[in-house]
């Protein structure tokens, strides 16, 4: 008999931008009762003035800001204490250091095409991160492969439905069940 594993205490939700990473994080903490953190709010201001006038963000600019999502990720895990944060992670080496072999962490990355994805930005209001970017993030992108252990969810369906998938998929309870 083979043992299922242990549900994870927290979750890295992961892909580009506009793919529903924090509209996905919201929808999950409110099922869960599990705190969120868009991972924008790790952001120096540095960071955040960079992207709003559409200057993409190098490894130097993003070291600092994945160290402070990791360091929140471990906070979290040494407590005991269940947590979602999202992440765009498009690089391997990036969530070798957020996830890493920590093994209560589970990555979910939410996949969707630049045709879908490219509609959504030009509809979200008051973002510091500009359509014109979505391009260089999928360049950028290397998909998570299995060895991560992602728990990939395909953004073409209702939100709801992408919190579903990822409740049942991954076991998830509420905090007070």
């Amino acid at each position: 008999m083979r043992l299922r594993s242990q549900p994870p205490l927290v979750i890295v939700l992961m892909g580009v931008s506009g793919c529903g990473k924090s509209t996905t994080g919201a929808a999950l903490s409110k099922r869960l009762g599990w705190p969120f953190r868009d991972a924008d709010s790790f952001h120096p201001p540095a960071n955040i003035a960079k992207m709003s006038r559409g200057v993409a963000l190098n490894d130097d600019d993003r070291w600092p800001w994945l160290a402070a999502i990791a360091q929140w990720i471990d906070a979290r895990c040494a407590a005991g204490k269940p947590a979602i944060v999202s992440c765009s992670a498009l690089k391997r080496a990036y969530r070798s250091r957020i996830v890493g072999h920590r093994q209560s962490v589970r990555l979910v990355y939410l996949k969707g095409d630049m045709g879908l994805i490219g509609q959504r930005l030009q509809t979200r209001k008051d973002h510091f991160m500009p359509a014109s970017l979505l391009e260089s993030q999928f360049a950028a992108l290397e998909e998570p492969g299995a060895d991560e252990r992602p728990l990939i969810v395909s953004i073409a369906v209702l939100p709801q439905q992408i919190v579903d998938t990822i409740i049942e998929q991954l076991r998830l309870a509420p905090e007070d069940a």
